[in-house]
């Protein structure tokens, strides 16, 4: 598939081009852009708005991270969370990039320091939370600078349609009047066509170039598979992963603590994230996981988009996400370095039930009831598009990609659990589905799918006997089954529409149209069995990615990363990525030269960095402090 370019879009100079390999490889160390990236740049150093829709890690940051750098001037970022902001400033820095951050979490000397330098004209970018943007006296700070571009991050929180937006990104109809001449440049991983055409006209974009990159991920491998037994399901993955990065998602926050608190009986550096802990504990949890004092993190949709760290090796769902996008947003957290990472996600029907009343219950508690019931029918249908996703049958990758709107030419992407031939092959489930709805009309009145269960089971309780139920043709119907696989079949049922569910406090069953086809052996019935146990193959990018790769080494260059990386109090990454590691554990550079060819190796980082890397390789010590 290629990436989709507005007709007309700006393209470099010679001289630009010139300029932007020569940045490109000072600061960062890179011999080339990805796609899209030239376009992109171009655009910022035309002066031209533009859309920039690439997939997590296709390099975003690089796009309004080198224009500035080239003219000379100073750019402003908009970026929604405090921890996104100080990454890519710690990163910058390390790069011998100028580029500050104000955000409320600065000590008014802090800030007076940073405005200081704003106003001196030292630094190349500012990055400044929407809130903080359109605060007067900012503004007009910006003004005195002549700011003419500005960059917002995360674009698609300014959109109802999309799958996080934050009303404090409204406020940025500001830009327009206040400067009316600064080019404005939204970014975003994912967006939909739909929520691209909001983000211009929300933003007032001038016949932006519209630029969107791939929104395949080949370095993922995906794996849906129904639920089973959550806990075991999740380590199964994990133990693939020892020792490595993980982001584990759940619906709720009590299920966040539970799954963290299990993992950690079980030696697991893990720790739960969530929006009902004190700010100052998820700042802890978030810093623990930059800086590798823990390895997991378990929690809801608040963790996430903050986090810079690209060696993610693993993004488990233990449940199935409320959207594809909040799907392609939180498995995009992973493998951000380009290197190979899995996806997997463990999903029973019960999650569209639940998804749907939590939706339902925010609707409610809405003071705006216009923009909430318009908000529920949206997000109702973006869950059914999740729902139908975690489906069989069509590779992972194929579907992804098609959901917005690109296609996929691959017959086998070799790197997702349908392509792999690890899917288990759907059920004719026609009879079993007869014996659920039957049992359901003679019991004449409405009840949940626990009392319904009991009496396939022929459960020997209490309220069954009380209600005469075990004398119904059905008690009893399915005893040669686990209580666990009926209440599945019940399940899938109701998220297939086969069988209606109220949405009461206590939720009853009740026969629909559909029920009656079934009865009536007019409609076929098809079920997701259970599993037993994961069979998982290696995608086909595992092997290629190591090629050549001393292991050893690489693991030891690992372990001289962090030790650098606490002793300045900055994350990990920020000294080097997995890919430069991997790259000096295969070429072994001698050399200072030779050090600079190695992938992300800048200038800065070789005058910091070069001599206690090219010692470990040749397999000397030398401590950080020596010279």
């Amino acid at each position: 598939m290629e990436p989709h370019v507005t007709e007309n879009s700006p393209t470099l100079s010679d001289s630009q081009r010139a300029a932007v390999t020569e940045t490109l490889q000072r600061y960062w160390g890179y011999d080339e852009l990805r796609p899209l990236q030239s376009e992109a740049i171009a655009a910022t150093l035309a002066s031209r708005d533009s859309l920039v829709v690439l997939p997590t890690g296709g390099g975003k940051s690089l796009c309004y991270q080198i224009p500035p750098a080239i003219l000379g001037r100073t750019d402003v970022v908009v970026s929604p969370l405090i921890s996104l902001m100080k990454d890519q400033v710690d990163s910058l820095l390390a790069c011998g990039y100028p580029a500050a951050a104000i955000h409320s979490g600065m000590t008014p000397q802090e800030r007076r320091v940073a405005e200081s330098g704003i106003a001196a004209g030292e630094y190349r970018l500012i990055f400044v939370a929407p809130e903080r943007l359109v605060h007067r006296g900012f503004l007009t700070l910006l003004q005195g600078q002549s700011v003419c571009s500005f960059a917002i991050d995360e674009a698609h929180c300014i959109s109802h349609w999309g799958h996080n937006f934050r009303p404090e990104y409204r406020q940025l109809t500001v830009l327009r009047k206040r400067f009316p001449d600064a080019s404005v440049h939204a970014y975003t991983a994912t967006a939909t066509e739909r929520v691209r055409h909001d983000i211009i006209e929300q933003l007032g974009l001038r016949e932006p170039a519209v630029l969107v990159g791939c929104f395949d991920r080949p370095n993922l491998t995906y794996r849906l598979v129904p639920r089973n037994r959550i806990r075991h399901d999740v380590v199964e993955v994990l133990e693939r992963h020892r020792g490595e990065a993980a982001i584990i998602y759940c619906i709720s926050r009590a299920d966040t603590d539970r799954l963290s608190t299990y993992l950690q009986s079980e030696g697991y550096r893990a720790e739960s994230y969530h929006a009902g802990m004190e700010g100052s504990e998820r700042r802890r949890v978030q810093e623990a996981f930059s800086d590798e004092t823990i390895d997991i993190v378990v929690a809801t949709v608040a963790f996430g988009m903050g986090i810079d760290r690209s060696d993610v090796r693993c993004v488990i769902h233990a449940a199935m996400p409320k959207s594809i996008e909040h799907y392609q947003q939180e498995t995009g957290r992973a493998g951000r370095d380009g290197l190979e990472a899995e996806c997997a996600l463990f999903f029973s029907p019960a999650d569209t039930l639940r998804w749907q009343k939590l939706l339902e219950r925010s609707a409610a508690e809405s003071v705006n009831g216009l923009v909430a019931e318009e908000s529920l029918a949206a997000s109702v249908g973006l869950l059914d598009h999740m729902r139908k996703f975690c489906a069989p049958g069509v590779c992972r990758h194929q579907t992804l990609s098609e959901y917005f709107g690109q296609s996929y030419e691959n017959e086998d992407c070799g790197a997702c659990d349908v392509c792999l031939g690890e899917c288990d092959a759907l059920e004719d489930g026609t009879v079993n589905a007869q014996k659920i709805l039957s049992c359901v009309y003679r019991l004449k009145r409405e009840f949940g799918v626990s009392h319904v269960v009991d009496v396939l089971h022929g459960a020997e309780n209490e309220r069954v006997a009380q209600l005469d139920h075990d004398r119904l043709s059905t008690y009893g119907l399915m005893k040669d089954l686990t209580k666990k696989s009926i209440r599945n079949m019940v399940y899938q049922l109701v998220d297939q529409r086969l069988v209606g569910r109220t949405n009461d406090t206590y939720p009853t069953l009740h026969l629909n149209e559909r029920s009656a086809e079934i009865l009536r052996g007019e409609r076929q019935v098809w079920f997701v069995p259970q599993r037993t146990k994961t069979s998982v193959s290696r995608s086909k990018q595992d092997g290629d990615l190591w090629e050549g790769v001393d292991v050893d080494l690489f693991e030891r260059l690992r372990a001289l990363r962090l030790r650098l990386a606490r002793e300045r109090g900055v994350p990990s990454f920020v000294i080097f990525g997995d890919g430069s590691l991997r790259d000096m554990a295969r070429r072994r550079p001698r050399t200072a030269e030779e050090l600079l060819d190695v992938h992300g190796v800048g200038e800065k980082k070789l005058a910091d960095f070069g001599e206690i890397f090219l010692a470990e390789i040749a397999g000397e010590r030398v401590e950080a402090g020596e010279p």
